[in-house]
């Protein structure tokens, strides 16, 4: 069968050690069938994609798994699985994605991609709620839907589970009457759409996809690995206009689903709860660090209303202007890739001071990285 573009970025997106950073490098310099021929050792390359395939290691472990996955095979999988595969630059990918400081090169879908232009709140917490915290967070999902805004959850055990099941309570009740002003669940997932985790889910995740919108950056028959679950987290923050904790404890996945969204200056709003508990212990902390109380399905609607930069269905450019020595460091960068060492040689800088100017660059997105090589992303900006 002839393949169309998305099956080479799908395909590449299941590799063996291949990392957002280094999938998005071959996609920035490379069309996709290009890119796949550039992984098989048929055609150059230079930059930053040149600096990772130096690496021997690398350029045997993706040619062992080009033959091993197949454009064609992992595009039949997709269509089996009745997924639409949108990588970074089609019209379809999510706006408020697109200029993320760590956008995914590609996104699996499955189910109605225009709720992404759609008024969104993210729901998170612990996946070891009390019945309290269950009641709430399948309180608040129902609300929100039903004042016509889609709830954004990672599917996980406890919170965003009774989150979602709040929103399709919701979005079926509205089904019986009309389909207009009803929210709906969208639910980003850590693991391919064929590998449910938790497993207790698969009725709840089947329902998501066809009610509402399940999203995944991973491929067909990827496992849920440890590491997949701080990167899914970065797209319910980045996806969300304003974020949710309703339990947590001092450490875990809503916490750091949280750090997300200020980082990318999203409003956080949390449940408060009674000081000696320990599934409030995150939510409270969160409330003495600024965060604004969320009492009440209404609480959150105000919030809501005061956001609509991310509402846009066209993407808008929020990164701040590089300016002083970020600024310098950007132009050297972009006239080719460069490590911290590089960028300290050409400009006279220490490599602490090399280093803090990239770091801002990266956090703000004016800049990308792969196995410690930066590279300029996303803009013409000089």
């Amino acid at each position: 069968m002839s393949c169309p573009p998305e099956a080479y970025v799908a395909a590449l997106a299941g590799f063996r050690n291949m990392s957002v950073h280094r999938l998005s490098a071959l996609l920035r310099h490379h069309a996709p069938e290009e890119a796949w021929a550039v992984v098989l050792g048929e055609q150059p390359t230079s930059g930053l994609v040149a600096q990772v395939l130096a690496k021997a290691e690398i350029r045997a472990s993706w040619r062992r798994c080009a033959t091993e996955r197949p454009p064609e095979q992992v595009w039949q999988r997709c269509l089996d699985l009745g997924l639409t595969v949108v990588p970074l630059g089609d019209p379809r990918f999510p706006a408020g994605l697109v200029n993320d400081r760590l956008p995914p090169p590609v996104l699996f879908a499955r189910g109605d991609l225009a709720l992404l232009a759609g008024r969104r709140v993210a729901i998170v917490g612990t996946r070891n709620a009390t019945s309290g915290g269950r009641e709430t967070a399948r309180r608040l999902g129902h609300g929100l839907a039903a004042a016509g805004v889609h709830v954004i959850s990672g599917l996980a055990r406890g919170i965003d589970g009774w989150a979602h099941r709040g929103a399709l309570a919701a979005a079926n009740a509205f089904d019986a009457c009309t389909a207009d002003g009803r929210g709906r669940p969208i639910g980003i997932v850590a693991s391919g759409h064929d590998v449910i985790y938790p497993r207790e889910h698969a009725d709840l995740w089947t329902a998501v996809g066809e009610v509402g919108l399940l999203l995944s950056e991973a491929p067909p028959g990827t496992a849920p690995e440890a590491h997949r679950f701080p990167l899914r987290n970065r797209i319910v923050a980045a996806l969300a206009e304003v974020v949710v904790v309703v339990e947590s404890r001092e450490r875990g996945g809503s916490l750091i689903t949280a750090g997300e969204a200020v980082d990318r200056s999203i409003p956080v709003m949390a449940v408060p709860g009674p000081v000696d508990r320990r599934s409030s212990a995150g939510t409270n902390r969160l409330i003495c660090d600024g965060a604004t109380p969320a009492l009440a399905v209404d609480d959150v609607l105000i919030a809501l209303s005061y956001q609509h930069g991310r509402s846009a269905v066209v993407a808008a450019d929020l990164r701040p202007r590089p300016r002083g020595s970020d600024l310098a460091v950007y132009r050297v960068v972009a006239e080719d890739a460069r490590t911290i060492d590089g960028v300290a040689l050409a400009l006279g800088l220490s490599l602490v001071d090399a280093a803090m100017c990239l770091a801002r660059l990266e956090s703000t997105g004016w800049i990308a990285q792969a196995d410690g090589w930066f590279e300029s992303v996303g803009s013409p900006f000089r």
